[in-house]
């Protein structure tokens, strides 16, 4: 299996949380300043992708991919892009203060399924008729509509369970479910959603 982590410039305050999720043979990209993230926690980039504005410094001893200032998308998503082969994609500092690149990098999920984006706190995947997370008994889980409503939503492993039910699109009944097993499954019949494992309230 191919896995891929992209490192982005987002904020990254918990370093061995991120490196206890990866492995020798994955493959790293950083996203422009990610790449400042990645030598903070000794991990050696596969490759730099981005315009170079917000890295420290530029390295001379690995692959990179310079684009203009001046483009259409953002480094991270360009990177993202670069990794859509893979058969799973880990996206750090993904999330931070800039609201307008965390909600954007939370809505690429949307096309790329098989990325999930783990910041300090959370894991955020994206639900697609079916989902399966691995957690412990007492991690709150939230399933967000988004795109519009979440029909013939059933789960398992959760303490308020859905049995065919609607989540409505801007409504927050989804919100901190707690998981009740160490693993829970969420089914729909329609609509996509975010779901959030929580690591910790």
């Amino acid at each position: 299996m191919k896995r891929s982590v992209v490192i982005g410039g987002g904020e990254i305050k918990d370093y061995e949380r991120v490196k206890s999720y990866i492995e020798d043979n994955d493959y790293i990209i950083c996203a422009d300043g990610g790449y400042d993230h990645a030598a903070k926690m000794g991990l050696d980039a596969d490759i730099l992708i981005g315009d170079f504005d917000s890295i420290s410094k530029v390295p001379d001893d690995i692959k990179k991919v310079q684009y203009p200032v001046r483009k259409d998308l953002t480094d991270s998503h360009i990177a993202l892009e670069y990794a859509k082969d893979s058969d799973e994609i880990l996206l750090f500092g993904f999330t931070g203060d800039r609201y307008d690149h965390s909600l954007t990098n939370l809505l690429l999920l949307i096309s790329y399924p098989n990325a999930v984006i783990i910041d300090d706190n959370n894991e955020i995947r994206l639900l697609r008729n079916e989902l399966k997370i691995q957690g412990s008994i007492g991690q709150t889980v939230s399933i967000i509509p988004v795109n519009g409503d979440l029909e013939g939503v059933k789960t398992t492993g959760l303490e308020y369970p859905l049995n065919g039910e609607t989540l409505y699109f801007s409504d927050s009944r989804g919100v901190s479910n707690v998981m009740t097993q160490n693993e829970c499954q969420i089914y729909s019949e329609k609509g996509i959603a975010l779901v959030i494992k929580v690591e910790k309230v």
